[in-house]
């Protein structure tokens, strides 16, 4: 059985913004993959909607429901029982103050997780406000935001004009006036990420938006290569499991079809006397 670690805290992220303590964060979207996690000593879960292109195949994350999240929340608690977990909240969910905070809620009930997390700046200012004022911990979305695709025209590098970078710090402010705890800062130049996070107070976490954010965040099933379809600019690949579990797959496949799979270390045996009375009951030999 794993050694039980501490799980940090919500006032242990301010903490850590304060001293300036990198945090490590990855997208984790099942049961193995969490208890994964929590070996390795990842800090925090983040359990992305994006599960639903790396996990189910969909082109963005906008299909996802709040059911498919909170059985993948209750997956990944269960696998990494004492890990910082934020579960992003699905599009949709948090369409007007009273649904965001109805489904802020049932996340907390139904999936146990320590946060949650939106999409959003200053326009979702009075949504962020009604999660944090109902006593949810809650964390917002600048730069890139995934559930924006199609206003985008596509998944595009945001922040690129001053002007564009003026209006993300102007988005970190609002949030941390509505009473987040924190905000993730997603496909941005370096500088633009940097400039946002010296403009806050509250923890910042960053993926595809350079190093200065408090916390760091890949995809998991991205940087251990399980998801191959495409690679983000920004993500680093650490392992390749795709490939090794297509091979593994083909040798077996090659075992079963030569009959090499299974021999007799892969299969149940018999005592030699139940087996000459069963040869004596069905009147013939077994091989």
């Amino acid at each position: 059985m794993a050694e039980e670690r501490k799980k940090l805290t919500v006032p242990d992220l301010a903490a850590r913004k304060k001293a300036g303590e990198k945090v490590v964060m990855a997208s984790i979207p099942d049961y193995p993959t969490a208890v994964w996690a929590e070996r390795a000593g990842i800090d925090i879960c983040g359990v992305g909607d994006s599960l639903g292109m790396v996990s189910y195949g969909f082109p963005n994350t906008l299909p996802v429901t709040m059911n498919m999240m909170i059985e993948h929340c209750n997956a990944v608690r269960r696998g990494a029982p004492n890990t910082f977990c934020l579960v992003a909240m699905p599009y949709g969910s948090y369409a007007t103050p009273d649904i965001a905070v109805a489904n802020a809620l049932r996340f907390m009930k139904e999936a146990g997780v320590d946060c949650v997390k939106l999409q959003g700046g200053r326009e979702k200012f009075a949504i962020i406000k009604a999660v944090a004022d109902a006593g949810v911990p809650v964390m917002s979305h600048v730069g890139m935001c995934p559930h924006f695709v199609h206003q985008y025209g596509g998944f595009k590098l945001q922040g690129r004009t001053a002007e564009d970078a003026l209006a993300i710090i102007d988005d970190a402010r609002a949030i941390e006036e509505a009473g987040a705890i924190g905000f993730e800062i997603e496909a941005v130049p370096a500088p633009v990420a940097k400039a946002v996070d010296a403009a806050v107070d509250i923890f910042t976490f960053s993926i595809g938006a350079g190093p200065a954010s408090c916390g760091q965040l890949l995809l998991a099933f991205d940087l251990l290569g399980v998801f191959d379809q495409f690679k983000p600019k920004f993500t680093k690949r650490y392992a390749n499991l795709s490939q090794i579990a297509v091979d593994a797959l083909k040798v077996y496949a090659g075992e079963v079809r030569s009959g090499a799979f299974p021999d007799a270390d892969h299969s149940y045996s018999m005592k030699p006397e139940e087996i000459a009375r069963l040869e004596q009951a069905i009147g013939r030999k077994l091989a």
